[in-house]
């Protein structure tokens, strides 16, 4: 990696844990200077201000999650030709990788930057919209393969089903710190797959 790429990724790691502690409100560019261990115009000179900072962020964010997915679910399939069958081996390859973290997850930019979205301009808004999008999307394409071969018990639209993996894995963020329980989240997506386990039936031939 070259010298100022690794500092930009310094820089980001620094911030994304403070960020993830305090938030970005409380996170200043002085404390993220001193932590990286840079000049102020090293700072500048690859991020001209916060919102540049918190888009590069939630960009990184999303592709460090679409690596994460492509690979548990892709270990699932491996695992399963059957699309359910590899949903369900999915999301307890997931429950058990965030179950795994000894402190709990470590929270989400994502949601972070939701929570405080007054402070940003409209790239960054768009940008953390596509990120939940991305989520959307990537679910919806699973359970559409699993819609061709299964009926479901329940009427439902699969565009909220996908969003629910969303809100079921960060709900159970918040839940885990506010418990100060690390294994919350794991919990919830299990309670999760035990549902679709339960909305999805063969189809009739």
């Amino acid at each position: 990696m070259a010298k100022g790429e690794d500092t930009r990724q310094r820089i980001m790691d620094v911030a994304q844990d403070s960020v993830l502690l305090k938030g970005f409100d409380a996170t200043s560019i002085d404390e993220i200077v001193a932590s990286a261990e840079i000049t102020k115009s090293g700072f500048f000179y690859h991020f001209p201000d916060k919102n540049t900072l918190a888009k590069a962020l939630i960009e990184r964010h999303i592709e460090i999650e679409d690596a994460l997915f492509d690979d548990l679910f892709g270990r699932a399939k491996e695992l399963a030709d059957d699309p359910l069958q590899t949903m369900l081996v999915g999301l307890k390859l997931l429950a058990e990788l965030i179950d795994d973290m000894s402190n709990g997850h470590p929270g989400c930019i994502v949601a972070t930057a939701a929570y405080q979205d007054r402070l940003f301009d409209n790239q960054v808004r768009d940008a953390n919209r596509r990120a939940v999008l991305n989520w959307r999307d990537r679910f919806r394409d699973m359970f559409d393969s699993i819609a061709e071969k299964y009926q479901t018990t329940d009427e439902i639209d699969l565009d909220h089903l996908a969003d629910m993996v969303s809100a079921v894995v960060e709900g159970g963020i918040v839940m885990s710190r506010a418990m100060d329980d690390p294994h919350v989240t794991a919990q919830q997506i299990l309670l999760f797959r035990s549902y679709i386990k339960l909305l999805f039936k063969p189809a009739a031939n």
